[in-house]
């Protein structure tokens, strides 16, 4: 019986391990494609793209913790738990920045577009509406 946990738990260890890595690799991709959508964005002169930065950011931050919380299941002595505890919590002082950023960033650009777009142009007749760049809500 004791082979046979053994075993389980060597194979749950396994699986553990490659989902860390999977969390780890997919928050790392979406730090990559971040920047390189921001890079274009600041070169088009987009007035969001410290917007697209910040949430794609915030994105890759989810599956870097997720990979965190996935590792402490495997953990085996209290000083590593301490470890992952401090990386966890620096990575959620960052997420709660990060949002507070896309927050604010999200009322400046509201505010900028208000005042950039009246509702009547000066001769009385309505203006298209611009077409406005989608954002992702977290």
């Amino acid at each position: 019986m004791e082979e046979v946990f053994a075993i389980v738990q060597q194979y749950f260890t396994y699986v553990i391990e490659w989902a860390v890595m999977l969390c780890e690799v997919i928050g790392v991709i979406m730090i990559v494609l971040t920047a390189i959508r921001g890079v274009i964005a600041w070169l088009r002169k987009d007035p969001h793209a410290r917007l697209i930065a910040a949430e794609g950011i915030a994105i890759a931050l989810t599956f870097k913790m997720g990979g965190e919380v996935l590792r402490t299941v495997i953990v085996r002595e209290w000083q590593e738990l301490l470890v992952l505890g401090a990386i966890v919590l620096l990575r959620t002082i960052m997420s709660f920045i990060i949002h507070f950023e896309i927050r604010s960033e999200r009322q400046t650009l509201e505010g900028t577009v208000s005042e950039k777009e009246p509702d009547d142009a000066a001769d009385g007749q309505k203006t298209k509406p611009k077409k406005r760049f989608p954002v992702i809500r977290l």
